[in-house]
């Protein structure tokens, strides 16, 4: 009988298959893959947009987000697809010296730039078919709401936040190796990417979103009065302050990810047993 989970070790063994497979694969297998993964993380913001953008209750609109989002990451374990932030554990592939660090690289910037074509091509479409018309044009407004906020966020408090975001990402990604069946996937995604959501942490593919949602739902005068949006917020929706939120949400998701979930179970797990080995063969 299989088993229905391995053990933490051996998702060490996973991650490092995992990063040698996708640093080798071809590009157009990384730009299908990456353009994939950022409609399916932009879809899962819709979703989330839209569950609960009209509910008062802080704590529970928060609540009702965070159980539709994960929708995204899941799509992206089960079906397949390339997310810069859970890629970010391609860094334990690395260490392991399976692959180079110029592979890392290159799978990175290939994945980033094509979870943007990804994202902004569902913004494009929920805009286009009228999704933030919905509730008198109240989707549209809280479309500038989010980006708005994220816009104004000071280097330091999105470079946090996106090193705890990607913890939670990344350890939902860990903890999918484990699973061997479609719903212990499911509930080992659902749980993180639910706190993530919650907490409100920053996310730069899900934000690669909620930027192009944005500037669209500028052009549209509606959406700002549906929900009272001021000028001096609107004029946040712009490039220098998109690329401002960008640079330290996507160096906190490398950190995150790659550092604090990645290498401290590589160190946990992976150091200690070559350490072991090392001996047995030297005895």
């Amino acid at each position: 009988m299989e088993r229905r989970m391995i053990t933490p070790p051996e998702m060490v063994d996973d991650a490092i298959n995992i990063g040698i497979k996708k640093a080798k694969s071809e590009t157009i297998q990384t730009v299908i893959g990456g353009i994939l993964a950022g409609a399916y993380i932009a879809v899962g913001a819709v979703a989330a947009a839209i569950a609960s953008h009209s509910v008062e209750n802080y704590g529970l609109s928060k609540f009702i987000a965070g159980a539709v989002f994960p929708v995204g990451l899941m799509m992206v374990i089960i079906c397949g697809g390339e997310l810069f932030t859970g890629n970010t554990l391609l860094l334990v592939a690395n260490k392991d010296g399976k692959i180079s660090l110029s592979q890392v690289l290159r799978n990175w910037g290939i994945v980033y730039f094509t979870n943007m074509i990804g994202a902004f091509l569902v913004a494009y479409f929920a805009f286009a078919s009228g999704t933030f018309d919905a509730n008198g044009g109240k989707i549209g407004g809280y479309a500038l709401k989010v980006a708005a906020y994220k816009a104004g966020l000071p280097f330091y408090k999105a470079l946090i936040s996106g090193i705890l975001c990607n913890v939670l990402v990344c350890l939902a990604v860990w903890a999918s190796y484990a699973a061997k069946d479609i719903v212990s996937k499911i509930f080992a995604i659902w749980f993180p990417i639910m706190a993530f959501v919650i907490s409100g942490y920053e996310h730069s593919v899900a934000n690669m979103y909620y930027f192009s949602a944005g500037i669209l739902a500028k052009l549209n005068p509606a959406y700002a009065e549906a929900l009272n949006i001021t000028a001096d917020k609107l004029d946040k929706i712009n490039a220098t302050h998109i690329i401002s939120n960008l640079i330290p949400v996507t160096l906190g998701n490398i950190i995150g990810g790659g550092i604090f979930v990645g290498l401290a179970y590589y160190y946990l797990y992976k150091v200690p047993q070559y350490k072991k080995e090392k001996i047995s063969m030297s005895a």
